[in-house]
């Protein structure tokens, strides 16, 4: 069985770490490390990247937030609940679809300001978001949520509700589900995956994105469908489950859009200035072969530099 954290924070003084927020800053860390390394093999700029993430983080944390406490309100403001809660996300309460959300708008917004285009930005940032998951996911761990069903299976979770000398409250000892570990190792596989169809069949122009959508939504749509914390319900689905599964649909029928659009156009968004090819490597400037093949970045089949966006 895989066993449980029995912290969940240490203290340094009157400073408390919470290893739940270790786990998302570690996340975000690992995601920015490479999505500048892909965003510079598309010959865009390491420090744009930075001021565009940093805004898309922010929001992206926003949005998360908001769509927790917005599908999940009861431990805020349902009976005995506490809205000052609101604002504790290291105790937990990140939705993804949220935080994407979120995160989307900010990096709209922020690649207008910097005059580099949006889908090469989406392309770039989508696999590094799935391992970003992946990571953070360990944050569930450390804090005893997010579990299906009782099992007796070798892989269960066996969850002590006691963390730190406390004992965690609504929660029932035994061996659960790990659906926090399911999503990782979907996370993980997906990457996996991304990696190698956008390579196989040339994505850009945000169908690598859009590939992103639907590989996670797929797998959240399943995974959500068996966890068992209080949620909004619609009919006999839980709104996590309901949300992936449109979502699977709108990923299918973009990404169709979008292959059917490059058709049209004669190709379509490769590099961070919104060519459909990437600029041939010069001493200080663009990207080299071997640097976009590292980096996941399909190379153009366009004999002729055009622009898109």
């Amino acid at each position: 069985m895989i066993p449980s954290s029995p912290i969940s924070a240490i203290h340094l003084g009157p400073l408390t770490i919470h290893f739940y927020a270790i786990c998302i800053l570690l996340g975000m860390g690992v995601a920015l490390w490479w999505a500048t390394k892909r965003w510079v093999a598309r010959g865009g700029d390491g420090d744009d990247l930075f001021d565009i993430a940093f805004a898309g983080i922010i929001a992206g944390i926003v949005g998360a937030r908001v769509w927790h406490v917005l599908t999940s309100p009861e431990p805020f403001f349902g009976p005995g609940g506490n809205p000052v809660a609101v604002l504790y996300i290291w105790q937990g309460g990140l939705a993804i679809y949220g935080g994407v959300a979120g995160g989307a708008i900010a990096v709209y917004v922020m690649s207008r300001i910097k005059k580099v285009s949006f889908a090469a930005l989406a392309d770039t940032i989508a696999p590094t978001l799935m391992v970003a998951q992946a990571i953070g996911r360990f944050g569930n761990w450390f804090n005893q949520e997010l579990y299906g069903p009782a099992t007796d299976l070798p892989w269960a979770w066996q969850v002590t509700c006691v963390t730190n000398g406390e004992t965690i409250a609504g929660c029932t000892p035994g061996g659960y589900h790990p659906t926090f570990l399911y999503e990782q190792v979907w996370n993980l596989l997906g990457v996996l995956v991304l990696l190698a169809i956008s390579r196989r069949f040339q994505l850009a122009g945000g169908r690598v994105f859009w590939a992103y959508v639907g590989i996670y939504s797929a797998g959240r749509a399943w995974i959500d469908a068996i966890r068992t914390e209080p949620v909004l319900m619609v009919g006999p689905l839980r709104i996590h489950t309901v949300v992936a599964l449109v979502m699977v649909v709108v990923a299918v029928g973009m990404f169709c859009v979008l292959t059917v659009r490059r058709r049209r156009r004669g190709g379509e968004t490769v590099a961070a200035d919104g060519a459909f090819e990437l600029s041939p490597q010069n001493p200080g400037n663009g990207p080299d072969e071997t640097a976009v093949a590292t980096s996941g970045t399909p190379p153009s089949d366009q004999d002729e530099p055009r622009t898109g966006s």
